[in-house]
């Protein structure tokens, strides 16, 4: 079940139903070999998105202008790599099999490879 975060990304305040866009953390860092906290990026890049523009001149467009839905951070087995990219790999592909494109934030490099499974899953041509 997914839920709306109570601090969200900059302005993704767009309830489930209606939304284009999920966001959602995946704090994960237990294979890192070098200085783990990545699970703590997900926290930090929305708490830092308050100070942020919701609108880019580069893009000429505003993020207030999108259906983004922020569900917050999943919770993932600490240690355990094969259970966690499997749950965001769920996750991932419920999202996509609503009609909704996932926006995956935080954790390190390896929760990837979950949410690509989930694309390849519902879009065997990727592969």
């Amino acid at each position: 079940m997914l839920n709306k975060n109570v601090e969200v990304f900059l302005s993704c305040e767009e309830e489930y139903a209606t939304a284009n866009i999920v966001l959602f953390g995946a704090p994960f860092d237990s294979t890192t070999s070098y200085r783990p906290g990545a699970r703590f990026g997900s926290k930090a890049i929305r708490s830092e998105s308050y100070g942020m523009e919701t609108y880019s001149p580069y893009q000429d467009k505003d993020i207030s202008n999108s259906k983004v839905f922020d569900n917050g951070d999943i919770e993932l087995p600490f240690g355990n790599s094969e259970a966690a990219l499997n749950r965001i790999e769920d996750i991932s592909y419920s999202i996509i099999k609503d009609g909704k494109c996932p926006f995956m934030i935080g954790g390190e490099h390896l929760i990837t490879l979950g949410a690509i499974k989930a694309a390849v899953k519902h879009f065997p041509e990727l592969y």
